[in-house]
């Protein structure tokens, strides 16, 4: 059965899932990223039944999600100037700042760490929600731990149905992967992740370069894991554009970066960028995989795509999907 859903543009759907909130349920709600599973973050209770809902490991830290800049004071008491710098520049947007917490943030919010991490959404419902709830709110992506991540209401119902006491549809996410997580709690600052703001507007935020993590198996910040984002079908990263398919298996899709070069052969082929943006990529990327995962195939062969710009997080998300789950395990 799928859970109550309510459109994220009605006021009155908003007021409702607050209330959701405040008596310690989980709302499933849009941001510009990838559609997020919400709990108050100061309820610990709450908080755990994430982790339940998700299957999620509890080594693994959520972000917290604030309605404004303004309330940063309530989960940290970083007074560093480059957080109000950068604050300026990409808050509200796909942008976690990994800074000291406070000692009131539950520990199982921060996996026992002395950092959370933490952003301002740019979806105007997101942050609705949060300033109606008048709590910070903790929210991992609204997905099982380890699966690709949700860029609709539709895909929420599909993979948490009746564990979500209430869905806000506010459409399809238009980032379509994970903020970049950025960690000023370490010197020089550490891109944990890559994500919806590209290294380079980083860098140049900051006037430094920037050096990216590799896995992690004791995380930091959500998204560090080898394996993460992952389809149930085997999926292989290519070097560069693909060619015909492989004879074994026999059913192989194509997950294409452009207008493929060889798409004949293959069982079910997915584009996307049409038009060559990184953007439309990026927006297109985890609903493709969807598709294709669900297309009844032996395997996903992926082309790679230049890394610039959201570029970086694309093809990170493709090499952690192509990561042997035997490996370890991940989420968004």
């Amino acid at each position: 059965m799928s859970p109550r859903t309510l459109p994220a543009s009605d006021p009155a759907a908003i007021a409702e899932a607050a209330a959701v909130l405040r008596r310690g349920g989980l709302v499933a709600f849009p941001t510009e990223t990838v559609y997020g599973l919400g709990a108050d973050a100061f309820n610990p209770r709450a908080v755990a039944r994430v982790f339940e809902v998700k299957a999620r490991p509890s080594f693994d830290p959520l972000i917290v999600h604030l309605a404004r800049a303004a309330d940063l004071a309530r989960v940290s008491p970083s007074d560093d100037p480059r957080v109000s710098a950068l604050a300026a520049r990409f808050w509200p947007g796909p942008l976690t700042l990994v800074l000291p917490r406070r000692p009131e943030v539950p520990d199982l919010v921060t996996a026992g760490l002395d950092t959370v991490g933490v952003r301002v959404p740019a979806h105007p419902a997101a942050r609705a929600l949060i300033a109606a709830a008048d709590t910070p709110v903790a929210a991992p992506s609204a997905n099982p731990f380890g699966y690709v991540s949700p860029t609709t209401a539709a895909h929420v119902a599909e993979l948490l149905g009746l564990a979500v006491d209430l869905v806000l549809d506010g459409g399809p996410c238009t980032v379509g992967v994970e903020s970049t997580i950025l960690s000023l709690a370490v010197e020089p600052p550490l891109i944990l992740r890559p994500g919806g703001v590209p290294r380079e507007d980083l860098e140049e935020a900051l006037g430094s370069s920037l050096e990216v993590a590799g896995p992690a198996e004791r995380p930091s910040a959500p998204g560090q894991l080898l394996v993460h984002y992952a389809t149930r079908t085997p999926l292989r990263l290519l070097a560069g554009p693909a060619g015909p398919p492989p004879a074994n298996p026999v059913r192989a899709g194509l997950l294409a970066f452009g207008p493929p070069a060889a798409a004949a052969g293959y069982a079910a082929v997915e584009v996307l960028a049409p038009d060559g943006s990184t953007g439309t990529a990026a927006a297109n990327l985890f609903a493709a995989l969807r598709r294709l995962d669900g297309a009844g195939l032996d395997l996903i062969i992926a082309e790679p795509c230049a890394e610039a710009g959201l570029g970086h997080a694309i093809m990170d998300r493709l090499r952690r999907a192509s990561a042997r789950r035997g490996d370890a395990d991940g989420d968004g």
